[in-house]
């Protein structure tokens, strides 16, 4: 019995989509040369944070205390006063853009508060990824059936499909970037969302029916 005939081929593909996702962190901050000044700032000034963002619980999805720093500087090693610092970092993850300017920029406003972000990105597990995959997959099939046909063949059946990883190419990755929102003289920041770069590549292994262009 003469062994099948074996296609290997990957397919591509790659899609724009936009974030469903926009990260960003605030950050109170406190510093004195009495430590328990110090601590009841760090939580009058994120009490404020937190009320802040109660108005806005609608489009937030999850907050986190992210970081609690307090710890004294001394300005020389012979100095015996020493400085208190603290601070208060809340991670934030906002899934309706629409008042994200707004609220950026009343976060912003508050004295010893300063933000970072916003991050655009998918959520893990998003349906895009999904999607680019099946894309993928139907590259990679209608690439088989290209090389079958060149030869009068057919597909028969598949025979392993896999992320290109597996192979020693580049693997399904999700891509995403974003830039921190810049001041403005209004009460809100005029955000553009970064659209994310969706990506997937996979290996297909196909047998074919008997190439007619190798008969006599």
């Amino acid at each position: 019995m003469v062994d099948p005939t074996i296609v290997t081929v990957h397919g591509e593909a790659r899609r724009e989509v936009p974030p469903e996702q926009a990260v960003f962190s605030v950050t109170v901050s406190a510093r004195d040369r009495d430590k328990p000044t110090v601590v009841a700032r760090l939580t009058e000034r994120s009490a404020e944070v937190a009320a802040i963002l109660d108005g806005y619980a609608t489009a937030i999805e999850r907050r986190e205390t992210a970081g609690l720093h307090v710890y004294e500087e001394y300005r020389r090693r012979s100095d015996r006063n020493a400085i208190h610092t603290g601070s208060l970092t809340t991670t934030v993850t906002v899934t309706d853009f629409d008042p994200l300017g707004e609220l950026l920029a009343r976060l912003a406003t508050g004295e010893s508060i300063s933000v970072s972000g916003p991050w655009w990105q998918l959520r893990p597990g998003s349906r895009a990824g999904a999607d680019v995959r099946r894309e993928a997959v139907t590259d990679a099939l209608d690439r088989a059936r290209e090389y079958a046909a060149a030869v009068g063949s057919e597909l028969d059946r598949i025979v392993e499909i896999s992320d290109a990883e597996a192979a020693g190419a580049h693997p399904m990755m999700m891509r995403a970037a974003g830039g921190a929102a810049q001041a403005e003289d209004s009460a809100a920041f005029d955000l553009d969302p970064r659209q994310q770069t969706v990506e997937a590549r996979v290996l297909l292994r196909v047998t074919i029916t008997e190439p007619t262009v190798l008969r006599p």
